[in-house]
């Protein structure tokens, strides 16, 4: 379908959602309304988009048919003048325009769900956990989007072996999607008298935050039980039950959650996670089974997957899926990484449309 063809489906559709914005339904029901006016931003800008495409266009037919009638020398100057600022806009709005009719992830709008692990490396790596999530924290922040802790299971040198927590903001995942895998960071550690560099590895999870409309998980498939909280080591800190463990017996996935004051405000937490993970999962076994075996590789990163390195004494962070580097280590480590989601972004785009 050509481009003009998609732009009058795109109108058509703009038009329908203008309708059903306006009816007595949509009013009626808050969330149907804001759905709905969220597909019609969508649609809208597509619809700019192409406007300008065509405008130009049609200014680019006028002025060459123009210089081609027109025997007024002065008035040909101005037109050859009009033509050499069109022409390069054209090949410019058509990418921009080719990039917005790519289908967006629908789940790229939604908070999200971070899980880090320590993995090889001890101590440091439980230190590399924790740093990982002030970095994500103060990205969010200068986003304006809010983060609440969800669980932690804290090391004994202050860091962590596995942290959970969540981002709520409008287009968090499609911003940190491209967290998910495996970092690795190469330094000396404050414990190494020796100076030596040493190699460790955490373990990134990003899951977008699921709804019960999302995904259906029966009752009869979950395992809830009412525990005590833990404290370091696995000693019990309180004699209150309000601490909590759900399985979800198809998948074996367990949630521990105790952060929060009562029981149920714990199961809540445990049960969004437990969604995520289920949504998450059943994703992945669905790309897996695709015929382009990378395809969105780029966007939503395998687990298991080295995707970035660390490397402290060269000042240099090293994504491996884009084959880039990038500087200022203590720039990034603070927040800084949105140099590097960009050149993720324009990478996954470029992918898409070699793809279409």
């Amino acid at each position: 379908m050509s481009l003009t063809d998609q732009l009058i489906a795109h109108r058509a559709k703009l038009q329908e959602l203008e309708s059903k914005l306006n009816s007595s339904d949509a009013f009626a029901d808050p969330r149907k309304r804001r759905d709905l006016n969220s597909q019609y931003q969508e649609e809208k800008e597509i619809v700019e988009i192409g406007s300008r495409y065509e405008k130009t266009l049609a200014d680019l037919a006028e002025a060459k048919s123009t210089l081609v009638e027109s025997k007024d020398a002065e008035l040909l100057s101005l037109v050859q003048e009009e033509i050499a600022q069109l022409e390069p806009k054209i090949p410019e709005l058509e990418h921009e325009l080719t990039v917005a009719l790519i289908p967006p992830d629908p789940m790229d709008k939604k908070s999200i769900i971070v899980e880090i692990r320590a993995g090889a490396g001890g101590d440091e790596s439980s230190l590399f956990a924790a740093e990982l999530m002030r970095c994500y924290t103060l990205y969010a922040e200068s986003h304006g989007w809010k983060t609440e802790l969800i669980s932690a299971n804290r090391s004994d040198v202050g860091g962590y072996k596995e942290v959970i927590f969540e981002i709520k903001g409008v287009n968090a995942y499609s911003h940190l999607k491209y967290e998910s895998g495996v970092h690795r960071v190469q330094r000396v550690p404050e414990t190494e008298k020796a100076g030596r560099v040493h190699t460790s590895t955490v373990t990134v999870a990003i899951l977008p935050e699921v709804e019960e409309l999302d995904i259906k998980i029966r009752p009869e498939d979950l395992k809830i039980e009412a525990t005590t909280s833990q404290g370091a080591g696995g000693q019990s800190v309180n004699t209150t039950y309000s601490a909590v463990r759900v399985t979800h017996l198809p998948t074996g996935i367990m949630v521990y959650c105790q952060e929060e004051r009562s029981f149920k405000q714990n199961k809540e937490r445990a049960l969004s996670i437990i969604r995520a993970r289920v949504y998450a999962g059943e994703q992945e076994r669905i790309q897996k089974e695709r015929v382009e075996a990378r395809r969105g590789q780029i966007g939503t990163g395998d687990r298991s997957e080295k995707i970035r390195t660390y490397n402290f004494p060269q000042d240099r962070v090293t994504d491996h899926r884009i084959q880039e580097n990038f500087h200022n280590l203590p720039a990034i480590m603070n927040g800084g990484i949105e140099p590097i989601i960009l050149a993720l972004k324009k990478a996954e785009v470029a992918e898409r449309l070699s793809q279409s």
